[in-house]
């Protein structure tokens, strides 16, 4: 069966707590960040938005609009959400890892997003520009792109790191795609649609929820180990 080998008893209260307090305290502690630092946002952050535009205009050319233009769609919506369904299948139809880092994977997503999409609308930041080609509509802060490819990417690091690839290609794969969360992080300020303080924030904050959902990942598949050695002795003992 589709979910054969997972159990409601693995996810423990542990696993449960820490992703409501993933929502809680990541969305709270950015929340009270903000406000304690609205002085910095509108002077020093300023400043330094103001630096990362000046520099990307300086260098800016046609060959490296298309070049920033193609990298910012790694983090698009449409491009995360046919590489999430992509991945979710390969995880339940085809990898022998247990089906709880399919759920968790699931989570780290459908998480990040409803939580960006709250955080936008309680910031209501305005753009830079306003550019539809480059999904650059609504709400600045915090970006959604550089929250979306921190955890789709750092996700599949963390794939890549429990597999049982050579140590090199695990190293190659893992600083391959976080070059990639880089980059598409900074090609939002390259086409002018996000401040650097944006990309920041998304980075920080994608990274929090990422870590929170993998922590309750590993809990729940001990948990998981546990109860099937449990069970081999119970049966060895018959």
């Amino acid at each position: 069966m589709l979910f054969s080998g997972i159990k409601l008893s693995d996810l423990s209260k542990v696993s449960v707590l820490l992703i409501a307090a993933g929502f809680v305290l990541v969305g709270g502690a950015l929340f009270f960040f903000a406000e304690l630092a609205e002085d910095v946002l509108e002077q020093d952050q300023f400043l330094m938005d103001q630096a990362a535009q000046d520099f990307f205009m300086a260098i800016r050319s046609p060959w490296l609009d298309t070049a920033w233009g193609g990298l910012t769609e790694l983090g698009s919506v449409w491009f995360l959400t046919t590489a999430t369904v992509l991945v979710l299948g390969y995880l339940l139809f085809f990898s022998k890892l247990s089906r709880w880092v399919a759920v968790f994977f699931l989570v780290n997503m459908a998480g990040i997003s409803l939580l960006t999409k709250a955080l936008k609308l309680t910031f209501e930041r305005e753009r830079p520009e306003v550019l539809a080609q480059y999904d650059g509509t609504g709400f600045s802060f915090p970006s959604g792109h550089s929250t979306g490819s921190m955890v789709f990417y750092g996700f599949m690091i963390y794939v890549v790191v429990i597999s049982r690839l050579q140590r090199k290609w695990k190293v190659t794969l893992g600083l391959l795609l976080g070059l990639v969360i880089l980059l598409v992080g900074f090609s939002r300020v390259y086409v002018g649609v996000h401040y650097l303080t944006d990309i920041t924030a998304g980075f920080l904050f994608g990274l929090a929820w990422l870590l929170v959902c993998i922590a309750a990942l590993e809990v729940t598949l001990w948990n998981q180990r546990r109860r099937q050695q449990d069970y081999k002795m119970r049966v060895g003992g018959e």
